[in-house]
């Protein structure tokens, strides 16, 4: 009551001048009924004087009616088929009431009267109420265009409706004209969306939009697959015009940001996944993380600053968050304590490397659960550095698997990568010894469940393949693809963490959790597509040079060993490996090559490729 009292108050002068505004249509609508009841002739004095007299209390009526059904405190810019049957029906009860008090009085006028009077109430209250959005909207088809940008918009179903509303009803609607509609349902081409012709499906969009002078599309269909949205984009990518997309309103709709124009965005890493997104039980992952104490190793990194975020929001005991590099701790720790207030937070340096450093956590806090994402990722770097792959990957796992077991931790999940498959690199090979120290400790622990998640590359992450195009294309060019034929798995940082803490739950001891990734994606059409995105042609605009594969890098990327197989999990899209048998001196051996590592052995790949029968190393390159 006091919200509906402080909302009168706000709008009095509105209010004010709606209310003079019915006072004339009351009288107008009044004496218009009677004049028409005869004809347009002569109206009879008795019924003249009837319909004078009681005006004060129909116009009574008419505003205890308007106010009920919120009529003076509604946003007629904004006015559609709710507003205009609450006038229909605050209209029809003044009416029916009229009619009431008048015949209870004897008041006599004659019956077509009460007719025509309801008629023109609510043709000339329309008119009042509704001449605001007719007359902008009039003025923005006539004028909107002149300077505004031209604008197509891809898909006629709901949220187009809805846009192209709030276009014609914003304040900045004359920056944006919507000048060409599309969508793929063939039976719309033709037809009109708010006045506007469907014009095409979306096999059209490079013809019209050279045909209109588009400057911008708009991707309105929040509904559509990603596989769906991958080819749309493709069609865009052939035109010159800055391409928006609006993601899935019920993903991005919030009761702060109700608007849909506020919600469209331009291109993002994910929108080039090709595939739909990979969807996790976020309540079984919650009451997983609740009223914990997690330790987040690599916390500050692009994997470990995203499982810093999921987690927070899980309400955990504690959060701690380990890392050797004091920029990115500290920026994920103030970004967590501006977002979470009340979060339980704790941000360590130290590097995993070091075991009396990371005991001393483990013994102060006595972690829940364990999520080690600290390590050496770049194949390039690691190929010329192998001694520090081994040191920090390898010996950095070794440190944290022994602490979570001697400290009672529930969980352990390691990160790691497609690329610990067969593989062909020191950095790939470093990390199928973790995978292997991870089953390896789940056998000899008793209260520990060791788990490693393994995926492709992420979208976005600190070095991955999509910002160094964009720097490449900001650079003019070129892009460089060391292959035109190589493939990569792609995920996005989310999918990754989610995967990640996913696991968290489903974690029984000794399992390599993979995600269905769908296909692999072909680099240099991707870099093809990143070009098109920024409003290049390839190969005219921005060359893409083919600069040969790299120390260690294959062409394409494997996401499990045959001899583990494949089990589902009750989330299709993620499976588990079966654990494969290590050798029973597997860890004395792996002394050795730590030993090795840290003496900045020459022969450190060899030493390797003995403990891992599946690494195969590529041409060698000078170790430093």
């Amino acid at each position: 009551m006091r919200k509906i009292k402080n909302i009168f108050i706000d709008k009095f002068p509105s209010i004010m001048l709606f209310v003079l505004i019915d006072l004339f249509i009351t009288i107008l609508s009044s004496l218009l009924a009677i004049w028409v009841s005869f004809d347009f002739g002569e109206v009879s004095n008795t019924y003249l004087q009837n319909v004078v007299n009681y005006l004060p209390f129909d116009f009574f009526i008419l505003v205890a009616f308007f106010i009920v059904f919120k009529l003076y405190i509604s946003v007629w810019k904004y006015a559609s088929v709710t507003e205009l049957i609450n006038i229909i029906f605050a209209c029809t009860f003044t009416e029916l009431i009229s009619i009431a008090y008048k015949y209870l009085f004897d008041i006599k006028l004659p019956k077509s009267f009460f007719l025509l009077q309801l008629i023109l109430l609510i043709m000339l209250t329309c008119t009042s109420r509704f001449s605001f959005r007719i007359a902008r909207a009039v003025t923005i088809r006539l004028h909107g265009g002149k300077s505004a940008t031209r604008t197509m918009l891809i898909g006629a179903g709901d949220a187009g409706k809805m846009i192209i509303d709030e276009i014609y009803n914003d304040n900045s609607a004359f920056k944006t004209k919507i000048v060409c509609v599309v969508d793929d349902r063939k039976s719309k081409v033709g037809s009109y969306i708010r006045g506007l012709k469907i014009a095409g499906t979306t096999k059209d969009i490079a013809r019209l939009a050279e045909e209109q002078k588009i400057d911008h599309i708009i991707i309105a269909i929040p509904s559509a697959s990603k596989e769906r949205i991958a080819r749309i984009v493709t069609e865009c990518h052939k035109t010159k015009a800055e391409i928006d997309i609006l993601p899935s309103i019920y993903a991005s709709m919030t009761e702060t940001t109700p608007s849909l124009m506020s919600q469209i965005r331009p291109l993002s890493y994910e929108d080039f996944l090709g595939r739909d997104q990979i969807v996790v039980d976020n309540a079984e992952i919650n009451a997983n993380l609740f009223d914990k104490t997690i330790l987040v190793t690599g916390g500050g990194g692009s994997i470990g600053s995203e499982l810093c975020r999921q987690i927070a929001k899980a309400n955990p005991k504690l959060l701690i968050i380990f890392d050797i590099y004091e920029n990115n701790a500290y920026e994920i720790e103030q970004e967590l304590l501006r977002k979470y207030p009340d979060l339980n937070l704790k941000t360590i340096i130290g590097s995993v490397r070091d075991y009396a450093r990371l005991e001393k956590v483990f013994q102060e806090y006595k972690p829940d659960q364990v999520y080690h994402a600290a390590a050496h990722k770049h194949v390039p770097l690691m190929e010329v550095s192998p001694n520090e792959a081994i040191k920090n990957n390898c010996l950095g796992t070794l440190n944290t698997a022994k602490l979570a077991a001697k400290y009672g931790a529930k969980k352990f999940v390691l990160v790691s990568t497609d690329k610990a498959v067969r593989p062909t690199n020191i950095m790939g090979a470093s990390k199928r010894i973790c995978e292997m120290i991870v089953q390896t400790y789940d056998k000899l622990a008793e209260n520990t469940d060791f788990v490693a998640v393994r995926f492709g590359n992420v979208l976005g992450s600190n070095g991955s393949v999509i910002p160094l195009f964009l720097k490449q294309i900001d650079n003019g060019g070129p892009v460089t693809v060391t292959h035109k034929d190589i493939t990569r798995y792609f995920m996005t940082i989310p999918e990754a963490v989610s995967l990640i803490l996913q696991a968290g739950v489903y974690a029984e001891g000794g399992e390599i959790f993979v995600l269905d990734m769908g296909e692999p994606v072909k680099i240099y059409e991707l870099a093809k597509k990143i070009i098109r995105y920024r409003g290049l042609e390839p190969g005219k605009d921005i060359e893409i040079k083919v600069t040969g594969l790299r120390p260690g890098e294959k062409l394409y990327e494997e996401m499990l060993m045959e001899e583990e197989g494949l089990k589902e999990t009750p989330n299709k899209l993620i499976h588990i490996g079966k654990p494969i048998r290590i050798a029973p001196d597997f860890l004395d051996r792996l002394d050795t090559l730590i030993s090795s590592a840290q003496k900045n052995s020459k022969d450190i790949k060899p030493l390797t490729a003995a403990l891992v029968p599946t690494y195969k190393p590529a041409k060698e390159v000078k170790n430093v």
